[in-house]
């Protein structure tokens, strides 16, 4: 018998999968044999296709009892409650990114987190029934509003019981002093900045308001992070300007002593939504760009420097070891509210950092509480966070459940309301969905190559 199965072609290949992340090509007489269960039951084929379970000789109650621990394997997630918490402690920033999707610069006020809302933030973030969470500080930028940061760390500290914290911070380090650096090394406390590419493409993208030249003095923090031994990672953001520059966005990830990099395209909000004409793209154009720079990783890896890309990386674990990486915009359902949350600067409490976002658009539909007013336990009950959880499920939705790329993909009912004013996509293929199908184009033809194979599996090892 055939167990359920989605298909698309590759090249000239067809490409099975299934909803355990197992996957196959075919070529097309084999697919045909396939499909009308000609198959010699004696071929590799058929053993291959058996082992990764397209096709069983035993009954349907068997095939369900087999295939059950590795579905709850790869959905492992919806076992965990809110891991993720996004403390926004300022909407202050000195950059004018041109993309900037929170649109703090625009604001006429400086708004500053204070003590009383970060305690009840701390309190309510520490409900969460996890026992591994994250405390991630953003703006703005957070740094501004520093000694909310270290008062949160020491509160925190001195409340938890029993449950196993660790801290990191998204800034543009511009405003990082040594008192900083001494901080966040004491706390192990990470650090995640932006870096878009060489010198003229990150001034281009990332331009500070009170300071000349962006990179000269984000390569300077940089070597202040290294000398103090503070862990730090990078994230790139593509432009229009971006799509010219593919290896030396690369090269200079290498230069600044990376072994990774998370190619990202443009998130649909903010800035990026009111310029897309001068500074948005084409999926194709995007999806372009994204194979020169994975074809260049895949040359550097095989002249024997590891060196891996950040998004392909997640989408691997799901399709070679079928591990369903706690990535939130990557989840089925998705991450809103039972995976993360954001705590605006007022008290107002956001079910992921692109609700937040929204909010700096003017828009609160995604405001699931307050931690003046509401508990953990209310915030989980919402009709919002019931909403999004539902609304997110891709088996369920009639544009993403006969898809071949279901297994290893996610949507975002905060960007879907963001482009079509519904959580729900009306079109098919709208933005996103285009942008993780591409991408994920690119990788299943990259497979089909053993060497590939060999350095993806490094990746994720």
């Amino acid at each position: 018998m055939i167990g359920p199965f989605n298909f698309k072609k590759i090249n000239n290949k067809i490409l099975i999968t299934n909803d355990l992340g197992n996957y196959a090509y075919l070529d097309k007489e084999d697919f045909y044999q396939f499909i009308n269960k000609k198959l010699d039951s004696t071929s590799n084929l058929y053993c291959e296709l058996k082992d990764k379970m397209f096709v069983f000789d035993d009954s349907i109650e068997y095939y369900v009892n087999a295939v059950s621990p590795y579905l709850r394997s790869s959905k492992s997630y919806l076992y965990a409650a809110t891991s993720l918490h996004i403390f926004v402690v300022s909407n202050y920033c000195n950059s004018n990114c041109i993309y900037c999707q929170a649109q703090s610069n625009q604001l006429n006020s400086c708004k500053m987190m204070n003590k009383e809302v970060a305690k009840k933030a701390v309190d309510f973030a520490l409900q969460s029934p996890q026992k591994e969470l994250n405390f991630e500080f953003q703006g703005g930028e957070p740094l501004s509003n520093f000694p909310i940061i270290k008062y949160i760390v020491e509160y925190t500290k001195s409340v938890n019981k029993d449950k196993q914290i660790q801290f990191s911070l998204v800034s543009n380090l511009s405003l990082l002093t040594d008192e900083m650096v001494g901080f966040f090394k004491e706390n192990q406390i990470s650090i995640s900045t932006s870096l878009d590419g060489h010198e003229y493409l990150h001034n281009y993208n990332r331009p500070l308001s009170n300071y000349p030249n962006t990179y000269e003095l984000l390569t300077k923090t940089i070597n202040k992070l290294k000398e103090n031994h503070i862990n730090y990672g990078a994230i790139q953001t593509t432009t229009k300007k971006s799509l010219n520059y593919p290896i030396e966005i690369i090269n200079e990830y290498r230069k600044k002593g990376l072994d990774n990099i998370f190619i990202r395209p443009l998130t649909p909000l903010g800035y990026a939504l009111e310029k897309w004409d001068e500074i948005g793209y084409q999926v194709d154009e995007f999806i372009d760009f994204y194979k020169k720079c994975l074809n260049e990783i895949l040359k550097i890896n095989k002249q024997g420097t590891f060196f891996k890309e950040g998004h392909a990386a997640i989408f691997l674990s799901k399709i070679l070891e079928r591990i369903g990486i706690n990535y939130m915009e990557l989840r089925s359902p998705c991450g809103a509210a039972v995976g993360q949350l954001a705590y605006y600067y007022d008290g107002n409490i956001y079910m992921c950092d692109e609700g937040r976002m929204l909010k700096e658009m003017g828009d609160e539909s995604f405001k699931v509480g307050n931690v003046f007013e509401d508990t953990y336990d209310t915030m989980a009950e919402s009709k919002i966070t019931k909403t999004a959880c539902k609304y997110s499920i891709l088996e369920g939705l009639p544009q993403c459940s006969e898809c071949a790329y279901l297994p290893y993909c996610g949507t975002c009912p905060v960007i879907n309301y963001a482009l079509e004013k519904d959580i729900v996509p009306h079109s098919i293929h709208n933005y996103r969905c285009q942008i993780y199908k591409g991408m994920l184009d690119v990788i299943f033809e990259l497979l089909q190559d053993e060497q590939n194979r060999e350095v993806f599996r490094r990746w994720i090892s």
